[in-house]
């Protein structure tokens, strides 16, 4: 079995804030080359400035997830500038929240456009770099939405449940190639996106406190939460781990 390669080269989606921004730091952090991938890309360009004065190795890449070209141009850029790409983490997202008769045929596809078709533009680009190394980690940020619906965002709960099953579809056919595929559904993660959600009522009734109480470890979720469950498993340690939803949610979801 392959080892990893001596010099890993990692991509993290939705980069420049939140959970993927965490994610970049902790992966940058564990030693990994780390190109930050995010729309917003003057944001990225402080973030990764940010990380390379804190002496790690980051650069940034203005890319719309849902547009295949920016990601084909975005991941060669990485190859010249650090070289093969070893880990994947899927992070970009848009969210949705609407009542399902007003869901336009229009919001449907640019939400899922983001959100799944992002993830397999991301994968299908990246993996040859893993395959001819016979090594790769891809890790996909899903939702735990996904686990029993959440109403007036079915568009959105749609989209992350394609990711969960994308992703073991993915560590079925590569995982044979030294290539491991698992998803987290994050719970309730504290958020610029959550307080935004939080103000317009979206967390039902008692907002973020009510949501803490909800949760069994009786606090809201850290971006950084989640960054460490990516570590594990972009890891050499986590080879034996697959085809896996690895929730990180406080003991909201069990199942």
């Amino acid at each position: 079995m392959a080892q990893a390669p001596r010099r890993t080269v990692g991509i993290v989606t939705g980069a420049a804030s939140g959970i993927g921004l965490a994610v970049a730091t902790r992966l940058a952090r564990d030693g990994l080359a780390i190109a930050l991938f995010d729309r917003d890309g003057d944001a990225a360009d402080q973030r990764a400035g940010e990380l390379r004065d804190a002496g790690l190795q980051a650069m940034a890449v203005p890319v719309d997830v849902s547009d295949r070209a920016q990601v084909e141009a975005g991941v060669a850029e990485v190859r010249r500038a650090l070289g093969p790409v070893s880990v994947l983490v899927n992070n970009a997202g848009k969210e949705g929240f609407r009542r399902f008769l007003d869901i336009s045929p229009e919001s449907w596809d640019e939400l899922l456009a983001v959100n799944l078709t992002g993830v397999f533009h991301c994968c299908q680009v990246v993996v040859p770099d893993m395959v001819e190394a016979g090594w790769g980690r891809i890790v996909n940020i899903s939702s735990s939405s996904t686990h029993g619906g959440q109403p007036f965002m079915a568009h959105y709960v749609a989209s992350k449940s394609g990711v969960n099953g994308l992703t073991k579809s993915l560590a079925l056919e590569f995982g044979p190639l030294g290539i491991t595929v698992n998803a987290i559904p994050p719970g309730f993660i504290d958020t610029p996106m959550s307080r935004r959600n939080a103000e317009k009522g979206r967390l039902g009734p008692g907002g973020m406190e009510a949501a803490v109480e909800r949760t069994t470890v009786r606090r809201a979720g850290r971006p950084e939460d989640i960054a460490a469950m990516c570590s594990f498993l972009v890891s050499e340690e986590a080879g034996y781990v697959t085809g896996q939803l690895l929730g990180v949610n406080g003991g909201r979801n069990t199942g």
